[in-house]
C-alpha cells in the first residue's frame, strides 16, 4: 500500500518507494540520502501541524508537510 510520507502514523517505519517535485528538491533529497528504499519513521509533528521530524538512517529531520507530501511511502 502507497501513501506519502506526509500521511503515514507516526512511530510507524515505512520505506521511501519515490520522492516527486521540483528537480532541486529531489537532488538536495538524494544527496542527504533520502533514496528509494531508505527505511523512515515519523516521530513528532510541530504544534501546528505544518511539520514533521522525521527519523533516517539513525538521524532527525524536520520536514514540512508540503514536502513530505511529495515522497511517496510503501506502508
Amino acid at each position: 500500500m502507497s501513501s506519502s510520507l506526509a500521511e503515514i502514523p507516526l512511530g510507524r517505519p515505512v520505506r521511501v518507494s519515490r520522492v516527486d517535485g521540483p528537480r532541486a528538491f529531489r537532488r538536495r533529497l538524494v544527496e542527504m540520502g533520502l533514496v528509494p528504499g531508505t527505511e523512515v519513521k515519523g516521530v513528532t509533528v510541530a504544534p501546528f501541524g505544518d511539520a514533521l521530524r522525521i527519523e533516517i538512517r539513525g538521524g532527525q529531520w524536520s520536514i514540512g508537510r508540503n514536502e513530505a507530501a511529495q515522497i511517496a511511502v510503501d506502508v
